[in-house]
C-alpha cells in the first residue's frame, strides 16, 4: 500500500467515524403504521408528537445495509404493537449504515450511539421520558449503538438493552469499552444466532441466550453467509415479545450451552421475558423449531 493509499484511508476513516445525523421515527397505538419524525433537539417536536411519558419507551436500532423500515424495525414494532402500549422509536442511522463498506459502517457506531445518548438525555429533561421503562433492541451493529448509547447516557442508566446477535467483525471480545458489554444497562440481555461468524459466540449480556447451540439455526439450510440465522435473533425476539414461549436451560458455562449440554430442566428465565432483568444471569441452551412459531412452548 502506498503512502497515499495509507493517507486516504485514514482521511475516510477519521471523517466516517463522525457518524452522519440519524433519524428518529416515532409510532405509537396512535400512529401504528405511519410514524412522526421527531427532531432529536426540539422540545416541541416532542411535545407535540404522540410521545407519552407515562408510557414504557422502546427504541430499535437496525444493524448494517438496513434503515427504519428493515424488516427488524417492521417485526419488533409490530410485536410491540400487539403486546401493549409503547413509545416506540425506530433509530435511522442509514447515513451511516446503508454503505458496501462495512468496515466504514464500524467505525460510525460510536457516534450512532452517542447520538442516540444524546436524545435519552434530552427526552428525559424535556418530556420525562423515563429510565425506568426504556429498552434499546439493537440488531447486529445496531448492537453496538445499544452498547454505546448505555455508555454515554449522562441523566440515568438505562434499563435494559437486547443484543440482537452483536456484530462480531471488526469487534473484539477482550475490548468490552469498545462494543456492547454486560454493564451498559441495568440488565443486558444477548440472543445469539450466528456465533463465530456475523456474531459472537463468547456471551455478550449478563444473560446470554445460545438458540440451537448460537452457531446456525434451524430451517436455515446452508445458509453459508449466515445470514438467515443472524436474522433469526429478531425473529426470536420479536415472537418472544407476543407469546413468551421460549423456554431455555441454564448452563454452566457458555461452551455448554454451545454444546447443548446443559441437562434437560429449563429455568425460570426464558429467551426475551420481561421479567429476566431481576433474575437472569450467565448463558442459556434455547431449543427451538425450524419455522415459526420458533419456541418450544408457552
Amino acid at each position: 500500500m502506498s503512502e497515499e493509499d495509507a493517507q486516504m484511508i485514514g482521511r475516510d476513516l477519521a471523517v466516517t467515524s463522525r457518524a452522519a445525523k440519524i433519524k428518529l421515527y416515532l409510532y405509537t397505538k396512535q400512529n401504528p403504521t405511519v410514524p412522526q419524525l421527531i427532531d432529536a433537539s426540539s422540545v416541541e417536536s416532542l411535545k407535540n408528537s404522540n410521545f407519552k411519558a407515562s408510557r414504557p419507551t422502546r427504541i430499535i436500532i437496525h444493524g448494517w445495509q438496513n434503515n427504519y423500515l428493515s424488516d427488524v424495525n417492521v417485526d419488533l414494532r409490530t410485536a410491540y404493537m400487539q403486546h401493549g402500549d409503547y413509545n416506540i422509536i425506530c433509530v435511522d442511522w442509514s447515513a451511516n449504515a446503508e454503505t458496501i463498506n462495512y468496515p466504514l459502517a464500524a467505525q460510525r457506531v460510536k457516534g450512532v450511539g452517542k447520538q442516540v445518548a444524546a436524545f435519552i438525555d434530552f427526552a428525559n429533561t424535556n418530556v420525562g421520558l423515563s429510565f425506568e421503562t426504556l429498552e434499546i433492541d439493537g440488531h447486529s451493529l445496531g448492537a453496538h449503538c445499544a452498547g454505546f448509547a448505555g455508555k454515554n447516557v449522562k441523566n440515568g442508566r438505562i434499563h435494559t438493552i437486547r443484543g440482537l446477535d452483536p456484530a462480531l467483525p471488526l469487534f473484539s471480545y477482550d475490548k468490552p469499552a469498545d462494543r456492547l458489554a454486560s454493564t451498559d444497562a441495568y440488565y443486558v440481555e444477548s440472543i445469539q444466532t450466528c456465533g463465530g461468524l456475523l456474531g459472537f459466540l463468547q456471551p455478550i449480556g449478563k444473560a446470554a441466550f445460545y438458540p440451537n447451540g448460537g452457531k446456525t439455526q434451524p430451517g436455515c439450510g446452508l445458509d453459508v453467509s449466515g445470514a438467515c440465522a443472524h436474522s433469526r435473533s429478531y425473529e426470536y425476539y420479536a415472537e418472544a415479545i407476543v407469546r413468551n414461549d421460549f423456554p431455555s436451560m441454564r448452563c454452566s458455562d457458555y461452551e455448554n450451552a454451545v454444546d447443548k449440554n446443559c441437562g434437560k430442566t429449563y429455568s425460570a428465565n426464558k429467551l426475551g421475558s420481561p421479567s429476566n432483568d431481576n433474575s437472569a444471569s450467565g448463558s442459556y441452551y434455547t431449543p427451538v423449531n425450524k419455522k415459526s412459531p420458533f419456541g418450544m412452548g408457552a
